[in-house]
Parts: structure tokens; sequence; C-alpha cells
């Protein structure tokens, strides 16, 4: 069902974009693969063949998007599917011992990215769905479990997701009517490169996360991605929230004072 479909798909240097770039390769999509990594995007290209075209791009930049997007040669420049992936969490401690880089790195990755590529994105899916194809395009924008259930330290790496989730919804909401759907996946644990990132290279730590639980691969998540993208043209998955079996909620937290 993929054939003949370009994709785009950011932050696909790793982790879930790179597994979701190779899955939809292997389903005969064209694959836009977007990331900062230039050396790293030209070796996945040359893994994945001529149905790759590496894109060098920093989302946070948005003149660099708009001209990305006009710049595409011609076999990829119709972009059916556009899955917002890149994103980030950085630090794990209290708000307030947060440096204030690393809040304005994850707003500037997970929300203005985000929003800058669907921006650049979406007028030509608009303008193909009413020169009459069934499904004018698909944004599938990569959330987290962290956007539902606060957890402590999550602070504004939660609060970044939390507005993917809302978009998401507005979003769909203002595209009614004009064919294109819109698909918020909410991963839970997953190991990636993620916490390797959090942690800023520390793997000790990165490590400590997943030790004693099978956590979600890539792979799982972009068979979720996969699955969403190739359901019938009528159909829209809204949202979809996958975690692994060994994950679940956490109860309300109380602190009590000894005082009294």
């Amino acid at each position: 069902m993929l054939a003949n479909k370009t994709v785009l798909v950011t932050g696909a240097t790793s982790g879930f974009g790179l597994a979701c770039a190779r899955q939809c390769i292997q389903n005969h999509a064209k694959v836009i693969i977007s990331g900062r990594r230039e050396d790293r995007l030209n070796d996945i290209a040359k893994e994945l063949g001529p149905q790759a075209y590496p894109l060098t791009l920093d989302v946070r930049d948005n003149a660099a998007v708009v001209k990305a997007i006009a710049s595409l040669p011609a076999a990829f420049s119709a972009i059916d599917v556009l899955v917002n992936n890149a994103g980030l969490a950085l630090g794990l401690s209290s708000f307030e011992q947060q440096p204030l880089e690393n809040l304005e790195q994850m707003v500037d990755t997970n929300i203005k990215g985000l929003m800058y590529c669907t921006h650049a994105v979406l007028p030509q899916m608009i303008a193909r769905q009413a020169n009459g194809d069934k499904v004018g395009g698909h944004i599938v924008n990569i959330g987290s479990v962290a956007g539902n259930y606060p957890y402590a330290s999550g602070n504004a790496y939660g609060g970044t997701k939390a507005f993917v989730a809302q978009f998401s919804l507005n979003l769909r909401a203002d595209l009614l009517g004009k064919n294109i759907r819109v698909t918020n996946i909410e991963p839970g644990m997953a190991e990636t490169e993620f916490s390797l990132v959090r942690f800023k290279g520390d793997s000790a730590k990165a490590g400590v996360v997943y030790d004693g639980v099978e956590a979600l691969t890539a792979d799982d998540i972009a068979d979720a991605i996969l699955w969403c993208i190739t359901r019938p043209a009528h159909v829209n998955v809204n949202r979809m929230e996958v975690m692994p079996t060994q994950q679940a909620f956490a109860g309300f937290a109380v602190h009590r004072d000894s005082t009294k």
C-alpha cells in the first residue's frame, strides 16, 4: 500500500526514525531520511538504496526547513506521509535545576521543529487533495506517554509531548474535509538512543533505565507507524499509545510531613 508513496521521516539517523525508514523502504515507499548527522545519513542512504534520499536538516531552523522542502528533487518532492519523529529529552532533574538551554532545546525541537516541518509540507498535501487525490496525505507525530502521565523530573519534556498530543487533535479538526489524516503515536519505555541523549552520552546512566526490563524496540514503534499509514483511506487512527508489558502507570505521590 506504500508503493509509489513518498515518506519524509525526520530524525531518521537512529531509533524510531531509522526503523521507520527501513520498514517503509521494505514496503516499497520512497523515503526522505532527514537528520543533522550528514555522514550518518549518507551511510544509511547507501544501505537503503535508491529509494532513499538523504536530507541534512536541523528541524529547529525554519528557514532551512522551508528551503529543504522546496529544493527536493522531483522524484521525492510530492510528500504523501510526514513522520515528525525528531525529538529528544535532556536531563532528568527537578525543573528549577534544569539548565535553561536544555529546556529551550526540547521546546525548539519537540514543538517548534514539529510545527515547522508540518507547516512546510501541509500546503502541498492540501493542494494535491484539491486536485482529486482520495488521500491528500498523512501527518504522523511521535508523542510520548510522558504527554499523558506525569513523572518526577519529566517536567518540560512531558510538557512538550502534551503539546504534541493536543496539536495533533487540533490539526485533525482543522483538516476535516480535506482527506488528510493525522496520527499521534505515543510510545512508552523504548530502548533506543533516547536515554543516551538524555544523559548526554553517559552510557552507565542510560543503561540503568532499562535494567531488568524488556523495553519496546525501535522496530515495535516502526510497526505501529506502518500499521497506521497503511490503513484504508477512510480510516484515521487518531492516537496510539504503546507501552512494554512491564511498564504501567505510576501511583499518586504523597509527601507526608513527619512533624505533624
